[in-house]
């Protein structure tokens, strides 16, 4: 009987983990090929696109990024801990098999949330102060800290968005939260901790992996959220029995979050004149 009962739940844990194995191999040897070489790591194709998704949403301050063997950052060392907290929050969620909990997590959880977006938010609050010389500030800002703290609120993010995908994509959805106790946001927050010495390991083979991920990030935030509005506006939420079903909103969320992207970085070419920021591009 033991058996019957696991065997459900064993089989898409392996499909999904070794998903999971495939793309972060691939990243990896992609990274082994790239990063290794200066020349071909400044023309590399998949740090282009991902240079694009993060000057739609990022201001990509030089000073303010990380580096990948000296090429910046697609995304600001802020916002790289924000998208990167979504993709880790997304693919744990994921891969514990809870795509269909639609619940948001309980009250304890939230305040936590909600206590680590504040601490983002005091953080940016004194890293803004320093463009103005007479302001006073509390600390001297770290980019370990923007990581650190953008980290916490791409988190919370991630706990809210993919139940609130969850609740209006599936028909027979589990109303249980997603994220259900401080015992597993405490374990989600050890995996952050870990994600965040890989950023600061200063490696560029682990350093091309995340600076994908955390760019991965944008689509993965704008395609829930774009999923989640499409289905309500057309009143067409809560009606997907399977993945074909669910396919269909999901791949137009994630053109739409494409879209936006493009769009964004067009708009904000014609307002500098210039696509600051991006390595190649005058």
């Amino acid at each position: 009987m033991s058996e019957l009962v696991a065997r459900p739940w064993i089989r898409p844990l392996s499909r999904r983990t070794l998903v999971l194995l495939v793309v972060a191999g691939v990243l990896l040897v992609l990274g082994f090929y790239s990063a290794t070489d200066p020349e071909r790591l400044a023309h590399d194709p998949g740090l282009g696109v991902a240079d694009y998704a993060g000057y739609a949403v990022c201001h990509r301050i030089t000073s303010r990024s990380f580096t990948v063997a000296g090429r910046q950052f697609p995304l600001c060392a802020r916002c790289t801990g924000m998208y990167l907290g979504v993709t880790l929050t997304f693919l744990a969620l994921w891969l514990a098999g809870r795509r269909r909990w639609s619940d948001l997590p309980p009250r304890a959880v939230l305040l936590v949330l909600l206590g680590l977006v504040g601490l983002m938010g005091i953080d940016g609050i004194n890293s803004y102060s320093h463009f103005f010389p007479g302001l006073p500030h509390v600390y001297e800002p770290r980019n370990w800290l923007r990581l650190v703290t953008g980290m916490g609120t791409g988190l919370a993010m991630g706990a809210i968005v993919f139940p609130g995908l969850a609740q209006t994509l599936w028909q027979d959805q589990e109303r249980r939260p997603a994220l259900g106790s401080l015992r597993e946001l405490l374990g989600l927050m050890v995996v952050a901790a870990v994600v965040v010495l890989l950023v600061l390991s200063n490696q560029p083979v682990i350093l091309y992996v995340l600076a994908i991920a955390s760019a991965a990030g944008v689509v993965i935030i704008l395609a829930g959220i774009n999923c989640m509005m499409l289905l309500i506006l057309s009143k067409r939420d809560a009606r997907a029995t399977n993945w074909r079903q669910a396919a269909v909103p999901l791949a137009i969320g994630v053109l739409l979050a494409v879209g936006q992207i493009a769009a964004a970085s067009l708009l904000r070419y014609a307002l500098t004149g210039a696509l600051t920021g991006i390595p190649g591009v005058a």
